[in-house]
């Protein structure tokens, strides 16, 4: 199934397709081609955006372009419309695109820009925002036909922050149904592609925003985590995402597990995004009402001296692919090259999976058991299956859960007493064929769980944690390597997710590739 139309904001009669590419695919020149500087009117031979495509431009340097005046807010959106439009149809990225506002929001941005005040550091960057997060005026279809169309009636948090800010927002990214699983598929939008390789995964279940950085579909991508759901796709689809502590991006409507945060080609822009939206909000009880550091300043320090702890199965991973293994390690002794205290150690805390299925259980079921009961045929069978469990929790397994919760926080504490940071593959495999929950040969079992071992434990815990680019398998997919801090210390994941990054840069992809 693909998604049929991508939904446009009123007053545009437009729309979409977002099924299969065109018949022979898309090819570098025809892209290239296609925003080509004069088919946009922009003007030639001025400043930094005159060097290269704007649409391909990151935070920092659209910034400066604007700046420059070498390229308006208005000129960059319509060049990333028309990747969009291009490249969306072979990896199924969105399921609303509001060209309409943005462009208002753009030209508003460029007339700040030619006043000489700019919002801040994100005014007139384009932005994306998964589809559990409301935005007024649009849907929040969560990946579920059952959810209502109806637009949402106001902002979450993180989106008001977002357009006081000054960030044109072009759309909402597909997820899978209430965003229960770690790949990139739904009843309601299809399956989203992988942009490395169409014929696999994304991950989950920020999926259509990892797969839009990898193509620079917009420069910033707002995800959602509970068990893995930024770092996952990330992984996959070769981009930085980080997951910050629990409660330093408002969540509302709130949930037990689920951090906000951004996914993007760049640490460095994913540090602005932060500092941008990050603070606490009355509606949020889990606001993390610490003083964020100062992540923007502190980027570049490095990690000379830092105490890296590098623990390839945490102590409990039965299963971990010998190729993601290989490549995971050889970027965690990298640190040492770096000027960092490496060493090959567990956390010291048992199995989490106990502690999380009373949780994740009880979080399908209430998804569920929202949705009127003559509809749950229209629902994803698995994430049905897995409420019908969730409804059987009891009272005291969950309240036991909760308090093992509490003591895994005090043994990660604990433990950032001797390390400052801990690494670990993402995943324990690499993407998979689209149309599967787990890779089809088998080897990690039915739960996607068992191939995404690392990830969840940080949710329960409250910690912040990053995936970060580290190489590709010999057939070309991409590796992750998780990034764990101190609670509340995103600028330490951050400062060593830069340097390697800075050390190590990672390639980027223009095109969907089918192979």
């Amino acid at each position: 199934m693909t998604n049929p139309e991508i939904r446009r904001s009123e007053g545009n009669s437009d729309s979409t397709s977002a099924g299969s590419a065109p018949s022979g695919g898309l090819t570098r020149r025809s892209v290239v081609g296609t925003l080509a500087l004069a088919s946009l009117g922009l003007p030639s031979g001025r400043g930094l955006a005159a060097a290269g495509d704007p649409s391909m431009l990151d935070a920092s340097r659209l910034r400066i372009a604007y700046g420059d005046r070498s390229l308006s807010p208005v000129e960059a959106t319509k060049a990333i419309f028309t990747r969009i439009e291009a490249l969306n149809p072979s990896i199924n990225a969105f399921i609303v695109l509001d060209p309409g506002g943005a462009l208002k929001a753009a030209q508003d941005s460029a007339d700040r820009w030619r006043e000489g005040k700019p919002l801040g550091p994100l005014d007139g960057v384009p932005v994306t925002i998964k589809d559990n997060i409301p935005w007024a005026g649009h849907p929040t279809r969560k990946g579920s036909r059952t959810s209502a169309e109806s637009p949402s009636s106001e902002n979450a948090p993180v989106v008001a922050r977002l357009l006081a800010a000054g960030a044109i927002i072009l759309g909402k990214t597909c997820m899978p149904e209430f965003g229960w699983k770690g790949v990139g598929d739904s009843p309601l939008t299809g399956i989203t592609r992988n942009p490395w390789n169409t014929r696999l995964t994304t991950g989950g279940s920020t999926a259509g925003g990892a797969a839009a950085a990898a193509l620079n579909l917009g420069v910033l991508h707002v995800g959602t985590d509970g068990a893995g759901s930024i770092r996952i796709p990330s992984a996959f689809c070769g981009v930085f995402g980080i997951k910050p502590s629990l409660g330093r991006i408002p969540a509302v409507p709130a949930a037990a597990t689920l951090h906000l945060g951004p996914v993007s080609r760049s640490v460095r822009d994913a540090a602005v995004l932060l500092e941008t939206v990050a603070g606490p909000d009355p509606k949020d009880m889990t606001s993390a009402n610490g003083p964020l550091p100062d992540l923007l300043g502190t980027l570049d320090h490095g990690v000379k001296n830092l105490r890296i702890a590098w623990s390839p199965r945490l102590g409990y991973v039965k299963n971990l692919d010998p190729e993601v293994e290989s490549i995971t390690e050889t970027a965690a002794k990298a640190f040492s090259d770096l000027g960092a205290k490496v060493e090959q150690v567990d956390p010291g805390f048992p199995d989490p999976t106990p502690i999380l299925d009373p949780i994740w259980l009880t979080i399908c079921w209430s998804a569920v058991r929202s949705v009127p009961e003559a509809k749950w045929g229209e629902l994803d069978p698995a994430l049905l299956a897995l409420a019908m469990k969730g409804r059987s929790v009891s009272a005291a397994d969950y309240s036991a859960a909760l308090a093992a919760r509490a003591s895994l926080h005090a043994a990660m504490g604990r433990f950032n007493e001797k390390f400052d940071l801990l690494l670990t593959p993402t995943l324990a495999c690499a993407a998979f064929e689209t149309g599967h929950n787990t890779p089809p040969d088998g080897h990690f079992g039915e739960d996607w769980l068992n191939w995404a071992p690392y990830t969840y434990p940080f949710n329960l815990s409250w910690h912040p944690a990053a995936s970060v680019p580290c190489g590709f398998t010999q057939d070309g997919r991409p590796i992750g390597l998780q990034v764990v801090g101190p609670y509340l210390r995103e600028d330490l994941v951050l400062r060593a997710a830069r340097a390697y990054e800075q050390a190590h840069p990672w390639p980027f992809i223009d095109v969907p590739k089918s192979l």
